[in-house]
């Protein structure tokens, strides 16, 4: 019988200490075989229905980890390009309220329509700055650069006493917390970090009734009848999310439908446990070396103001970990252990 660990040491075999899903996860290798055979597809000359078909069972699978019918979930490229898409629907004027320092992708859209009213407060104060007249609230569920986790149940009852909408990245925190993304309004995530999956694929979750979103970005694969809707403007329009899908990166998705099935039949709550357990860890042993982490109670990411410094060492060393904005940043997932936390910490108390 394949237990957590079983399963994981199947699938991953890092040549290195590596401690940065926050940036990229790793493959596993059921992603990568896939992604091989996806490439003799194309390398053969042989039909790629497959690999349409996987994008379809990847949009399941995602709506399946984040709790809402598949209709409501569009697939695309990239969270700036959702983001983009939800700011050409507000009106001109339109107040969106942000957190100070949330990842580009999530705000730059909002900054560059240029007749948005857009207001950023610190990440702990959210909640209670929405106000009568706040259009939309905009921010990331885990904050890229240290892991911060918005306390994202205040901030969807403060936007609907006021009458807002909301947008959460769930970027730095699929995979490893539990997400109701029925919750919000919109929701979006990329595929590469904790969902273990290639570049070139992010999920955007839309309302039943769209949101009021317009899919200014249609191509073909937004038709109802995609097949038919080849040349000349699309005639019908998807009647689900997919009316707001951009051309699928096949091979992408070929794999991470694979990296999909991992985490579902590993489980979030397990994966949540194993990874938190680990940032603990960690936290534990940074305050017996006198180094304070950004708090950031129950994230699997952790920041330490003043050791960024020292990530080209650490690199040199074989551990991986990032320097954002001087602070070294360790993130931690379900192919780590605690010999890559001791270790880590070793090098750290030399």
């Amino acid at each position: 019988m394949e237990t957590f660990e079983t399963l994981v040491r199947a699938e991953f075999a890092p040549k290195n200490t590596y401690l940065n899903t926050a940036s990229n996860g790793l493959l596993p290798a059921r992603t990568v075989t896939a992604l091989h055979e996806a490439a003799l597809l194309r390398a053969e000359g042989r039909p790629l229905t497959p690999l349409y078909e996987d994008v379809e069972a990847s949009r399941a699978a995602y709506a399946r980890l984040v709790g809402v019918p598949v209709t409501r979930v569009a697939a695309g490229a990239s969270v700036a390009a959702h983001t983009g898409l939800i700011a050409t629907s507000l009106p001109a004027g339109a107040e969106v309220l942000t957190a100070e320092d949330d990842f580009t992708s999530v705000l730059n859209p909002f900054h560059v329509r240029g007749d948005l009213k857009v207001r950023a407060v610190p990440l702990e104060r959210i909640a209670e700055a929405v106000r009568p007249g706040t259009a939309l609230v905009a921010v990331s569920a885990a904050q890229s650069a240290d892991g911060r986790i918005a306390d994202l149940p205040a901030l969807r009852e403060a936007a609907r006493t006021h009458g807002a909408r909301t947008y959460v990245d769930f970027s730095q925190s699929a995979g490893w917390l539990p997400m109701d993304a029925d919750a919000y309004d919109y929701s979006a995530s990329v595929s590469f970090k904790w969902l273990l999956g290639p570049h070139g694929a992010a999920f955007l979750v839309v309302p039943e009734d769209f949101g009021d979103l317009t899919p200014l970005l249609a191509g073909w694969v937004a038709a109802e009848a995609p097949w038919d809707s080849c040349y000349g403007p699309v005639a019908e329009l998807a009647h689900s999310a997919r009316r707001f899908d951009l051309s699928h990166a096949l091979f992408t998705y070929a794999g991470l439908r694979r990296s999909l099935d991992l985490i579902e039949e590993l489980g979030v709550a397990a994966v949540r446990a194993h990874d938190l357990a680990l940032a603990d860890r960690f936290r534990a042993g940074l305050a017996a070396l006198g180094h304070e982490p950004v708090p950031a109670p129950g994230s699997a990411i952790v920041s330490v103001p003043g050791l960024g410094v020292r990530q080209p060492e650490l690199s040199r060393a074989g551990i991986e970990v990032s320097n954002r904005a001087g602070n070294l940043r360790a993130s931690f997932h379900l192919f780590n252990t605690t010999a890559d936390v001791d270790r880590l910490l070793d090098v750290l108390s030399g």
